[in-house]
């Protein structure tokens, strides 16, 4: 079973109140089913941009793609969800992610946690979440008894299970991360391995669970070798395939994107699809091709 495509936009740019709310507007206008903003340094902060989004807009869904887990306490967090969630009519989407840059974590003043102290954090904040949720006196009442759905964001083995175990949309990143934030892109046979990892613990969610697919690159025909030139040092080591085997990039026309799209979905799941900002009308012809499917 295959469910329905979606997609949706991160966008990145700090800018101007009316830049923002022509940029939120305009994703709406192509047809954006998800209105994202990422949680890093010197990029828009999520909550507030989110609450405008969704003064300016009326379809999308807003999402925290995804939030730096280990920058919040739990408990405070779960206010801050709860009452955008309450204040936003129910159209939030919590995503939620361990983090991976020392960069940003030595800015802001903070230890920089170990990989597993980090998915330690990220499996306390669900808990927490989840625990104060489910408690008919919380205020603010989030807009669901249980809370926002759940996009949880990972590529280890730890965090996949944990995603597995409590989140409605898995977001698989394309790749492993190191800590300066480079990822090392992912091919198909290794996507392959998680997406069937990631499978086998669902057990009978397996087919109400959404699979995220984050969208670094596309690259028109003409544009293919300038794109291979610009993701080297992504690469695997030892990499001898094809760009067209990493998962996480598009080459083609709209039609043979669409056509990746539809065959990606089919081997892996992948029916929701981000795209970064600076793609955002780039990508927009395969919203069209692929509506309703």
């Amino acid at each position: 079973m295959v469910l329905p495509f979606r997609f949706g936009v991160n966008l990145l740019a700090p800018t101007s109140r009316t830049a923002w709310i022509e940029k939120c507007r305009r994703a709406e206008e192509l047809g954006y089913d998800v209105i994202g903003v990422p949680d890093h340094l010197g990029l828009p902060a999520p909550f507030p941009a989110l609450m405008l989004a969704g003064e300016v807009t009326t379809r999308p869904r807003l999402n925290t793609f995804v939030l730096n887990t280990p920058f919040y306490n739990p408990v405070l967090l779960a206010r801050d969800v709860a009452g955008f969630d309450q204040l936003s009519g129910g159209r939030f989407e919590l995503g939620l992610g361990s983090g991976y840059v020392r960069a940003e974590f030595e800015a802001a003043g903070m230890p920089f946690p170990s990989p597993g102290q980090r998915v330690a954090h990220l499996e306390e904040t669900v808990a927490t979440l989840r625990r104060l949720f489910a408690d008919p006196e919380y205020q603010p009442r989030p807009s669901r008894p249980d809370g926002p759905p759940l996009l949880i964001a990972g590529w280890g083995e730890r965090a996949l299970r944990l995603a597995a175990a409590q989140a409605d949309i898995i977001a698989f990143t394309g790749g492993g991360a190191g800590e300066s934030g480079r990822i090392t892109l992912a091919d198909d046979t290794v996507t392959a391995k998680k997406t069937d990892y990631v499978r086998d613990l669902l057990g009978p969610r397996v087919d109400k669970v959404e699979f995220n697919l984050l969208i670094q690159g596309l690259a028109a025909p003409e544009e293919r070798e300038a794109a291979v030139g610009y993701i080297a040092d992504n690469l695997p080591m030892g990499f001898a395939g094809q760009p067209e085997d990493l998962t996480v990039l598009l080459f083609g026309t709209p039609e043979q994107m669409a056509d990746t799209l539809r065959l990606r979905r089919e081997r892996f799941g992948f029916n929701y699809i981000t795209v970064l900002e600076h793609n955002m009308e780039k990508f927009a012809p395969l919203i069209a091709l692929l509506n309703g499917e």
